[in-house]
């Protein structure tokens, strides 16, 4: 069951980076950009986290804060974060509580073996904690902008 555009989105709590414990019910009052990655320092989710960083001004304008999501621990999260310099927070889902909330576990195929693991994700949500938009197996060029591009029209 997962959650569907139109939808309210539950309130799930994490651990996360910086030793903080986030709630999604936290960011009500601000859009909310929810970005799935399947690890932490690999080439295609740093390329997505440093678009994230780097647009993060424009984002702020427009009242929308930005969260990354993944199964790696919080320390990894807190070296990922510090050797990129990333200006946002990310959430670990080790349990796959919030991964799953979104559908976003997908079998993948790696040199002939079959896995289940995260399919690159982005959900907006807006200030009501309504889903409004949300792509699918993410491709990293342009994304972040076409996010952006949304997040201003709420």
């Amino acid at each position: 069951m997962s959650i569907e555009v139109g939808q309210t989105i539950p309130d799930i709590t994490l651990p996360a980076s910086g030793g903080q414990t986030l709630s999604l019910s936290d960011y009500r009052g601000k859009n909310l950009v929810l970005y799935f990655y399947p690890k932490d320092s690999t080439p295609g989710c740093t390329t997505e986290g440093q678009n994230f960083r780097d647009n993060k001004a424009e984002f702020d304008a427009c009242n929308t804060v930005i969260l990354g999501a993944s199964k790696d621990s919080v320390r990894r999260h807190d070296n990922f974060i510090a050797k990129q310099a990333f200006n946002f927070d990310l959430l670990s889902d080790e349990e796959e509580t919030l991964c799953r909330a979104f559908d976003v576990i997908k079998l993948k195929k790696m040199y002939g073996k079959e896995f289940e693991g995260i399919e690159r994700s982005t959900f907006l949500i807006d200030k009501n904690g309504v889903l409004r938009q949300e792509w699918r197996k993410v491709k990293v060029k342009g994304h972040v902008e076409e996010v952006l591009e949304a997040a201003k029209a709420l």
